[in-house]
């Protein structure tokens, strides 16, 4: 259960400080609501971001928790530790990259990832049932 509240603690730490992040940016640029919609502007790959990471978040933190209540097979633990460095990679292949509309390497293997192992976490949830 520990390595489950470890991943789901730094899922939200992710969530809070990319929240700040876009905050301290709209502070920066003098932006108080909405932003362009330039793929290349440095507000608006900080929202998506945000958005985007909790659109994931949350349901990788709940999988995470319930594969750690029934004691876990390691894979399902470096699965959630997995996942959660690739919701990381994405989030700074996002704001790293040159813009949005064009493929950046972080970002793909953040989301490719976080697909995988969030699909592994189902799988692993369904097994804990039986």
């Amino acid at each position: 259960m520990q390595v489950a509240v470890v991943c789901t603690a730094l899922l939200g730490l992710l969530v809070f400080g990319l929240g700040l992040a876009v905050s301290a940016t709209r502070g920066a640029t003098g932006t108080n609501i909405g932003h362009v919609a330039d793929p290349r502007d440095r507000l608006h790959k900080m929202v998506r971001a945000h958005g985007n990471a909790a659109e994931y978040a949350p349901m990788l933190a709940v999988l995470m928790l319930l594969v750690g209540l029934r004691q876990p097979a390691a894979w399902m633990l470096w699965t959630s530790a997995a996942a959660t460095l690739f919701r990381y990679l994405h989030a700074a292949g996002m704001i790293l990259g040159p813009s949005l509309d064009q493929p950046y390497a972080l970002r793909f293997i953040g989301a490719l990832g976080t697909y995988l192992a969030g699909l592994a976490l189902v799988v692993a949830v369904l097994i804990r049932l039986t």
